[in-house]
């Protein structure tokens, strides 16, 4: 036994050897909380309060679950694969399988995966003959899900108006298609298991008899049912060790409820003593400058159980902040930086950029594939290779070739335009008859789908008319808008970052322009929109690291949650983009986990971490002005070594978390024209100069084009004719 515990703090061996009773265990970064998990089962079989069968251990990944079981199977000598160890859906699916008579479902029942139920919904709508762009499949997935993670069946949901009451009868006839097909989804399981224990006494009660002890990682990230499936099991007088963090609560729009840790310990934990929690603050991962700067932006947050991180390995160096002049100069600084350390020694996949948003890694990526560092993007596609940017490439494909038929297979149907599978085997075998592309064999088709397929080519032909003249950013940007993609994506419910990378695509068009002094619209085989789509194909083909090879990690901050590195970058710490503002124009709640997602990214460093900001970042292919994070401003300035001076000042920022400021007119006139001028543009029409700033390449004006909005134009690029 003394082996057992051997090595555990003061707080960690408390833990492990807590009584029977209920306990909270407020679990900080890097304080060893799969160690405690691990080694409290193990204790608790060891000294005989517990069998093995009458443990149920919940976590929240298959792989967190396999190392549970791994680290168990090496403390303990006993069988550890039949015990009951794993996720809440893989738990799940176990006592269904055992029950599925009782559950009402078929012994050979399959489960959904989210594009299986994505597909499934689709078909539903058709069958059902309902507009799917009313009724978004996506959408409607989402709805279901989150009725059914609170608990909430067909029968059960409430409507407020015509449009939810739909959507309502769609969930009710997606049940009963699922309940025919004998399938269920993720969230199906989960509710279908609380139903199953909930009316079933004998059931219940054999479970609740069953389980002693139930210890649950993770347990921030749990959401409703879970929560309710949870204290349901406990029922019998059943233990539960909670473990988590609810500073690194992050999965809001997952469903999670930060909240539970708050329930949990007052509907538990509360004893004659005081509140029965634990709290795990010694570090074993970072310095101690790095968890001081975690601490000092934490405790910002008002709804919190409260713990300070330390750690006995020293200060370790200051954190490195510098702030851009643009969002390409902080890509430069962010690459050299890792080119340095990488000729001092440093492994490259110890090396980590992280950033808020994906479509970020668009400017990041150019710039490690301009230098030759191999890297990997964790967690998601590079940017060349993202499914909204390849459909947005496609289109202009198209308008440079329209013999493509890779390009036109692709967004024929995209979005969804009525053209099935069978009319593109016609027209596919019509086009090998008279030896020419799909594009030149559309005219062969009739009926229906010669009519669809007339209406896409008569709207390539109309954006290949209208972009003719056209600079190539607002060329990509006219592409976006009027094929489709743009609306395609607004109406998904999570279509928002999809939606931002096809603006960052815009912004690299623009890049693109600057950088390589190219002209023109879509002629010529020298012109923009070739270079410009050979230069994407030859991004999303390079550099991009092979199996086992070293290479610098880029993630999200969300994708990075779990993970740790020796050094990290935390880049885009500007208002509005990191806290970004969606998040915080939902108020406080949004703020707060936002602050959270920044105390998660600091804590995934060991040794060094770097901020930074940029006071200039492109936005639909224009330049926006921007102010550090507020997050910059709650680090102790003791901790920071400032690695440059703010170049020029920006304008003075009106409100927390909103969103990119203009710089008022900086000179009279520029470029020939005049502040109160009225101009001419081919896309956007007439307008005013209300401000200008800059001189030669970087001039700049802001017109109001009335109808159009306000727009921020480079005049090297934008064409302006004055009236």
């Amino acid at each position: 036994m003394s082996d057992l515990l051997a090595n555990l703090n003061t707080q960690q061996h408390q833990a492990v050897t807590l009584p029977p009773m209920h306990g909270l265990i407020l679990a900080g970064a890097g304080s060893g909380k799969t160690r405690v998990l691990t080694t409290r089962i193990a204790w608790l079989i060891s000294t005989g309060q517990v069998r093995p069968h009458g443990v149920l251990a919940v976590t929240f990944t298959n792989k967190a679950a396999k190392e549970m079981t791994a680290r168990l199977a090496a403390l303990v000598p006993i069988n550890v694969r039949g015990m009951w160890i794993g996720t809440f859906h893989g738990l799940c699916n176990r006592l269904l399988r055992a029950h599925y008579r009782e559950a009402g479902l078929p012994q050979t029942f399959q489960i959904l995966d989210s594009a299986d139920q994505l597909a499934m919904v689709k078909r539903l709508l058709k069958n059902l003959n309902v507009d799917d762009e009313k009724y978004p499949p996506r959408e409607l997935c989402h709805f279901i899900n989150a009725h059914k993670e609170q608990g909430v069946r067909a029968a059960q949901a409430e409507a407020y108006d015509n449009y939810t009451q739909k959507r309502v009868e769609l969930y009710a006839e997606y049940e009963n298609q699922c309940n025919r097909e004998g399938v269920v989804d993720f969230a199906e399981l989960l509710l279908r298991c609380y139903e199953l224990l909930q009316r079933n006494e004998p059931l219940r009660t054999h479970y609740q008899q069953r389980f002693r002890h139930i210890l649950v990682d993770e347990f921030q990230d749990t959401n409703r049912l879970q929560y309710a499936w949870l204290q349901l099991l406990a029922g019998g007088g059943a233990k539960i060790l909670a473990v988590g963090d609810d500073d690194q609560s992050i999965y809001r729009f997952r469903g999670a409820e930060v909240g539970n840790m708050r329930e949990f310990e007052r509907d538990y934990c509360q004893t004659s003593a005081g509140p029965n929690v634990i709290r795990l603050e010694q570090n074993y991962r970072s310095h101690g400058n790095i968890l001081a700067a975690a601490n000092a932006i934490i405790k910002n947050n008002r709804e919190r159980l409260g713990k300070n991180l330390w750690t006995d390995a020293g200060d370790g160096e200051p954190i490195r902040a510098f702030e851009a002049y643009s969002d390409i100069d902080e890509a430069r600084f962010v690459i050299d930086e890792i080119r340095e350390l990488i000729r001092d020694g440093v492994v490259p996949t110890q090396v980590a950029i992280l950033y808020r948003s994906n479509a970020q890694s668009r400017v990041l990526e150019h710039e490690l594939f301009t230098k030759g560092i191999p890297y990997k993007v964790y967690g998601g596609l590079r940017f060349f290779e993202r499914q909204e940017i390849k459909h947005a490439l496609a289109y202009l494909r198209l308008l440079g070739n329209p013999d493509d038929d890779t390009a036109f297979l692709r967004v024929v149907n995209f979005p969804t335009r009525g053209i099935g599978a069978r009319s593109l085997e016609n027209l596919q075998a019509a086009a090998h008859q008279t030896n020419s592309s799909l594009y030149n064999a559309a005219a062969s088709l009739s009926g229906k789908a010669g009519q669809a397929v007339g209406a896409f080519i008569r709207l390539v032909e109309t954006l290949r008319q209208e972009t003719q003249n056209l600079p190539l950013p607002e060329m990509v940007e006219h592409i976006i808008e009027k094929s489709g993609l743009a609306q395609h994506y607004r109406t998904e419910k999570e279509g928002q970052e999809r939606l931002e990378n096809l603006d960052e695509l815009i912004n690299a068009a623009a890049t693109f322009v600057d950088d390589e002094g190219v002209i023109g619209g879509t002629a010529g085989e020298g012109g923009a929109l070739v270079s410009f789509l050979t230069h994407a194909s030859l991004e999303s083909g390079e550099h991009q690291a092979g199996e086992g090879q070293e290479a610098v990690q880029l993630m999200s901050v969300h994708a990075a949650k779990g993970l740790e590195f020796d050094v990290v970058f935390i880049t885009g710490l500007e208002q509005g983009l990191f806290p970004h503002e969606n998040a915080v124009s939902e108020g406080k709640e949004g703020l707060e986990e936002e602050r959270r997602l920044m105390y998660v990214a600091i804590t995934r460093a060991r040794r060094r971490l770097y901020v930074s900001c940029a006071q200039t970042r492109m936005l639909h292919g224009q330049t926006r002005y921007c102010v550090p994070s507020g997050f910059l401003d709650e680090i102790p300035e003791g901790l920071l070594r400032k690695l440059n001076k703010k170049a020029e000042s920006v304008p003075a920022y009106t409100a927390y978390g909103g969103g990119y400021g203009a710089r008022p007119a900086a000179e009279p006139a520029v470029g020939g024209l005049r502040v109160g001028q009225s101009v001419e543009h081919a896309k956007f029409g007439l307008g005013v100069i209300v401000a200008s700033e800059g001189r030669g390449a970087d001039a700049r004006v802001q017109v109001n084009f009335g109808g159009a909005g306000m727009k921020w134009l480079a005049l090297e690029y934008a064409k302006l004719t004055p009236v």
